[in-house]
């Protein structure tokens, strides 16, 4: 059976569409066929082995209630809830075992990962990042910068696009690390950025910051599940992730974190937790703190069931479809698809085009046209900014059964996830921008 076959139907029936009506109560068309949804880079939808898995908990805490820790009718007791998790995740990021845990969220693991590899020292102490990098993670560079005594506009180097462009060069980048490599402690970059949807070059980015010293993480929030990653080849020094995205965890899902082996003889936990312990002596509640050897010794509490169990079930999906390379084979068509119909729009500008444009309403697209520079998201600019286009077609898309994301105060990101989206998905979007679009003029 070949990718697409795989990916085609068995994969999209092992998810739960929701309705248009659903979506959007006052849709126009067809109120209870399936909508159209392109936002998995924001949240993923539900996968029927996740529903499946997590009803199987909760009938074991029925049933057993405490006793389901040691003894599961199903072999997963919750002491070794995360073992099958961590198995999968490190296949899907490109890892071994002992590098990946699944534990905690996005932003608590980097901060548990940047209090154990950001050491700044009186000449390398900056961090070196990009300027429009999600909230969370500018907030977490600040606090933990400020944390350390030091001033975050002289502490902290953020990277823009050169002036008219909208994602940052690949020769600016590596420029920057080698001419302030010697001052800089931590590059974090995202491996996806989440309004462009620009795919950073990971692994040249890994490699010259660690050429001048420089320690190297990553935040994979919209990467994991969307594009193959290879962490361990790659050197990466660590990464945090959550998992409520593309690989459809459900909303506020557990996350995942990664510390390459070469790390795991030197780097202990810092703020240590029972989970963290080793198991065999776990439950004797010893008082003094022996860590399981490599990332899943930095766990603290003990993890949802629930939340893992519904992470499992997606992981099985992926397992599945093969995993990443017929995964990202099928991502490449789909979304290379959805860019040629957008383009060929009468109300599509070129990019180049796009900051001078004053004209009636119409939008260009400002993720690369390079498919190795991006994942599945396509983020669409509606012109002229600031004219209160992408509101109104951000509402007409919904009210058509067309779920995608909106970033104010201009953009509609759209992102075929090639589990569970189609070529008709993609066929039928830019048919209702288009009638989106025709209505404003």
């Amino acid at each position: 059976m070949s990718a697409n076959q795989v990916l085609y139907t068995p994969l999209t029936d092992a998810f739960d569409i929701p309705t248009n009506k659903d979506v959007d109560a006052s849709a126009i068309p067809d109120p209870q066929s399936k909508c159209t949804y392109l936002c998995g880079n924001s949240l993923g939808l539900l996968p029927k082995p996740a529903s499946d898995l997590v009803q199987q908990e909760l009938r074991v805490w029925a049933t057993r209630a405490v006793i389901g820790h040691f003894s599961h009718p199903y072999d997963r007791p919750w002491t070794k809830c995360t073992d099958e998790v961590n198995i999968l995740l490190a296949e899907l990021i490109g890892a071994d075992e002992s590098e990946v845990a699944c534990m905690g969220t996005l932003t608590s693991n980097l901060h548990l990962m940047m209090d154990s590899f950001y050491k700044p020292t009186s000449t390398r102490f900056k961090i070196l990042c990009e300027a429009h990098a999600f909230p969370s993670d500018q907030y977490a560079f600040q606090s933990q910068v400020l944390a350390h005594g030091l001033d975050p506009s002289t502490a902290i180097i953020e990277l823009s696009p050169r002036q008219g462009e909208y994602t940052l060069r690949e020769e600016d980048i590596l420029e920057t690390i080698e001419k302030e490599g010697d001052s800089i402690a931590l590059v974090l970059f995202s491996g996806i950025q989440y309004y462009t949807g620009q795919w950073f070059p990971m692994q040249s980015i890994t490699k010259k910051a660690q050429d001048k010293g420089c320690i190297c993480g990553w935040d994979l929030a919209h990467a994991v599940g969307n594009v193959p990653l290879e962490l361990h080849n790659w050197n990466v020094d660590f990464a945090a992730f959550c998992t409520y995205k593309y690989v459809n965890s459900g909303p506020g899902g557990i996350a995942g974190l990664f510390i390459h082996n070469k790390w795991h003889e030197t780097e202990r936990p810092k703020f240590a937790g029972w989970w963290g312990h080793e198991l065999s002596t776990r439950f004797a509640m010893p008082p003094t703190f022996s860590p399981i050897k490599g990332a899943q010794g930095f766990q603290q509490s003990n993890p949802s069931a629930l939340a893992v169990a519904a992470l499992l079930g997606s992981l099985r999906v992926f397992k599945a479809a093969g995993m990443m390379q017929p995964i990202r084979a099928r991502s490449l068509e789909l979304t290379g698809a959805l860019e040629a119909l957008l383009k060929r729009s009468k109300y599509y500008i070129d990019a180049t085009q796009a900051q001078a444009y004053r004209g009636k309403a119409g939008f260009t697209i400002i993720t690369p046209d390079v498919p190795s520079a991006r994942g599945a998201q396509l983020s669409l600019l509606f012109l002229p900014v600031g004219s209160g286009t992408m509101q109104a077609v951000h509402g007409y898309l919904s009210q058509n059964g067309v779920i995608g994301d909106e970033r104010q105060p201009d953009v509609i990101r759209l992102a075929p996830a090639p589990l569970y989206n189609t070529l008709k998905d993609c066929e039928h979007a830019a048919e209702v921008l288009e009638n989106a679009l025709a209505e404003l003029q």
